[in-house]
């Protein structure tokens, strides 16, 4: 039988996914092309924070996954793929844990943490909340705990998200299924569904895939033509 999408869910992905291309747009505008856009501000820093809609939602969605494991390990092969361009192309500052690693070992971690009652949850979304910050000042001398949160002296990198303290993010995102979305309905009794909406969300992954290099195509063809 096929589930039918919930409005709200795919209206949450797709708005995150456009404003992280308005983001990554004005940064590459400011990047490339020497655009005076100051992305420092408090506005931007909060503005940013929109990921985390991204992850929560994740977590939502995971429940409804049917195709949990191939869905993880396709985007942990992506993930890679990633992090071997970004070293070609940026060297040290290459993608060690970002995004699409964490979601993917958050899917995999899935298949576990189901299985925990909602107290339960919470409690371990609370104390990965909580572990953050001392995690977070941990320096250690190899890159293999870079999952967890655990930095070395010099360490660079583009896109870094670990599991201390997304993670919870994410684990709440399993919250809010299993206390409603496993009913597969809307929360609402209204809809703002929309169809483009809609289509960002389902594509999101191949959009976030491919915007970068779609973007930077067209500055450094706006740079040439210029010349």
């Amino acid at each position: 039988m096929r589930r039918e999408r919930i409005w709200e869910i795919d209206f949450v992905r797709g708005i995150a996914i456009l404003l992280m291309i308005i983001y990554h747009f004005l940064y590459d505008l400011n990047e490339f092309l020497g655009v005076a856009i100051d992305l420092n501000t408090p506005f931007w820093r909060v503005y940013t924070r929109t990921y985390l809609l991204f992850i929560f939602v994740s977590g939502v969605s995971t429940g409804f996954s049917r195709k949990p494991l191939f869905n993880a390990l396709r985007l942990l092969g992506f993930a890679a793929g990633i992090s071997l361009s970004t070293y070609l192309a940026l060297g040290d500052q290459y993608v060690r844990f970002g995004i699409l690693h964490f979601l993917g070992v958050c899917m995999l971690l899935h298949f576990l943490l189901k299985r925990l009652e909602v107290w339960q949850l919470l409690a371990l979304a609370a104390g990965i909340l909580g572990l953050a910050p001392r995690i977070g000042r941990i320096k250690g001398q190899t890159g293999w705990l870079l999952p967890l949160g655990i930095t070395y002296p010099g360490f660079r990198t583009i896109d870094y998200f670990p599991l201390f303290p997304y993670l919870a993010v994410f684990i709440m995102g399993m919250i809010a299924y299993k206390l409603y979305y496993h009913k597969g309905r809307s929360l609402f009794k209204f809809s703002w569904e929309n169809p483009v909406i809609t289509w960002i969300s389902k594509n999101s992954l191949w959009i976030y895939l491919i915007h970068q290099p779609v973007i930077l195509a067209g500055i450094f063809l706006y740079k040439y033509l210029a010349q």
